[in-house]
């Protein structure tokens, strides 16, 4: 959160109005700056907030798991342009082979 608002990236996020989900380590951060709702008995509108929130990180938590799992990238010897064009790859398919039907 200190990187974020010394570098000016909170504020950036807002005067753009980029709508951003972050976890709850950004509570506070203001702004565009979305992150889920604490407690325990929370209304009906606020846990399907959260429900969304959850939705949307967790397929690219899913992503980086499986990236991390079979260890496509550790011996990969070529230009950080090509890592990425081969990571966004990579999740295309992972995607493609979740969706149902």
């Amino acid at each position: 959160m200190t990187a974020a608002r010394t570098h000016g990236i909170t504020a950036a996020l807002t005067s753009a109005a980029v709508a951003t989900l972050a976890d709850k380590a950004y509570r506070g951060a203001g702004g565009a700056i979305g992150v889920p709702h604490y407690g325990r008995d929370l209304p009906a509108r606020m846990r399907d907030c959260n429900h969304s929130h959850n939705q949307i990180r967790g397929t690219g938590e899913r992503a980086n798991a499986t990236l991390k799992t079979r260890r496509l990238l550790r011996r990969l010897r070529c230009c950080p342009q090509q890592a990425t064009a081969l990571t966004a790859a990579i999740l295309v398919l992972q995607h493609v082979e979740e969706q149902p039907g």
